[in-house]
């Protein structure tokens, strides 16, 4: 988002510390302005990634213009690291929304036995719907997405979903079968469409060579433009997206403690003067904001830990008002769905609480009753300690109920983790592991109650001797 020139830096931090030095005390000041740097962090994040995801004339793997999907034909290489923690399950389609003009009109083809989801994100990362399998089936679809604001009329065959915000996040994923299946999933991602409501019904052409702004920097992730940002540009970016993107009705109370530090949404900054002092302090507040979030990550309080695994069910997708959870996530996963349609615990340590490391061999034995219980399917893959692929002999980056699994006599499963093969009568279960340090991540796509609610959870993995 291109800041606008009228606002001075010095303007916003003026209006800043103007309510600030009225409060009681200096430490009051600082964490009224830590809490709106975590509570502003995921709109932020979120209006940058979209900068840098569609900064592109044209369609490309990785970018696309506004309104238009871009595609991810196949999955990343084991020697690719382009994409931390990669999906060995899915082919990927994505898109940002601007509702602001118009709604956007959302076709969705015949799936059959396909799995599909097109989870819809807010600019505050909230997942407001969600498309696919779980939720509307596999017969083909048409949606109108539409922003907070319009009004209007559709046509009869287009189901209405409202945006709380006019900027819109569409993440796409289509069940693929390995190589052998890229050409038919990649049929299908060409026959969802996006269509703005005043070109339904024609021959619509999504332009092309369209104008990039020269200001965006696609070279730095959009993670570490933010953790740059100071805090003048933080919250001048933050006060504009406002004026766009308002606050949810849950966030009254909070938007009142905004405006004790003066930012108020569609309010014009006044111009006033500040002392060093107070700029230290601003700086000083975010800093301690941005260890808080780092921190909330590794401590998540929705999170549980069972046999190893963390687990993580609780207002993942769907945040209310735990501000500091959404910013966690936001920093971390940006893009998270609902745990209604997905949920991934991952382990990093055996059933002793020591490091998994390809040095040792490991079990992962689930009985009958255990075996992962999903409407959908399930996986597990296989990371190196930087989160990528594991390069292998059976080009085999995750394993789950797709793989052909031998399951024993008895009904229950076991899944061989080590660096070396186990053998070739137990190769169909075997998940190959690099030498050194490892971890995993097991993906449960629309997983059923017995998940959500905890009554389910995945066995310890297990030192072989």
């Amino acid at each position: 988002m291109k800041i606008l020139s009228v606002i001075s830096k010095w303007s916003l931090l003026a209006l800043v510390f103007t309510a600030c030095n009225t409060q009681s005390s200096e430490d009051k000041e600082k964490d009224v302005i830590k809490e709106a740097y975590i509570y502003g962090y995921p709109l932020v994040i979120m209006d940058v990634t979209k900068e840098v995801m569609t900064a592109a004339p044209n369609v490309t793997e990785t970018k696309a213009p506004v309104n238009q999907f871009d595609y991810i034909r196949k999955f990343p290489s084991p020697t690719s690291t382009d994409v931390v923690s990669p999906n060995a399950d899915t082919l990927y389609s994505s898109a940002w929304l601007d509702l602001s003009k118009e709604p956007i009109i959302f076709v969705v083809p015949e799936m059959k036995d396909r799995y599909y989801l097109y989870p819809i994100l807010d600019a505050w990362t909230n997942v407001f719907t969600s498309i696919g399998t779980r939720t509307t089936g596999s017969d083909k679809g048409t949606y109108a997405i539409v922003g907070p604001d319009w009004r209007g009329n559709l046509p009869k065959d287009v189901k209405k979903i409202q945006s709380p915000t006019n900027t819109a996040w569409m993440i796409g994923r289509i069940e693929t079968n390995g190589p052998s299946d890229y050409a038919a999933v990649n049929k299908l991602q060409d026959q969802f469409k996006l269509i703005p409501l005043s070109s339904y019904g024609s021959h619509y052409v999504p332009p092309k060579n369209l104008p990039v702004e020269p200001y965006i920097d696609v070279n730095t992730p959009p993670v570490k433009q933010v953790e740059q940002m100071d805090g003048i540009t933080f919250f001048t970016n933050l006060t504009a997206l406002l004026k766009n993107n308002p606050p949810l009705p849950a966030d009254s109370s909070f938007v009142r403690k905004l405006a004790s530090i003066g930012i108020v949404p569609g309010e014009v900054f006044d111009v006033k003067k500040l002392t060093p002092e107070q700029l230290e302090n601003l700086d000083k507040s975010i800093t301690e904001a941005k260890t808080t979030i780092a921190n909330e990550f590794q401590n998540m309080p929705n999170a549980k830990k069972v046999n190893g695994w963390n687990i993580m069910t609780e207002y993942v997708g769907d945040y209310g008002t735990h501000y500091l959870i959404r910013a966690a996530v936001a920093n971390k996963g940006l893009g998270a769905n609902l745990s209604k349609d997905a949920v991934y615990p991952t382990l990093a340590t055996d059933a002793e609480g020591n490091p998994l490391d390809g040095s040792n061999r490991y079990i992962l034995h689930f009985t009958k009753d255990q075996i992962p219980p999903v409407n959908g399917f399930w996986s597990i893959t296989m990371y190196n300690d930087k989160q990528f692929f594991v390069p292998n002999p059976l080009d085999r980056y995750a394993i789950g109920d797709r793989s052909h699994l031998k399951i024993n006599p008895d009904g229950s499963l076991d899944i061989y983790i080590q660096n070396t093969s186990p053998g070739k009568d137990k190769e169909s279960n075997w998940l190959p592991a690099p030498k050194g340090g490892f971890n995993l991540i097991m993906r449960l796509y629309d997983p059923k109650e017995a998940v959500l609610d905890g009554k389910w959870n995945p066995p310890a993995i297990k030192k072989l001797y």
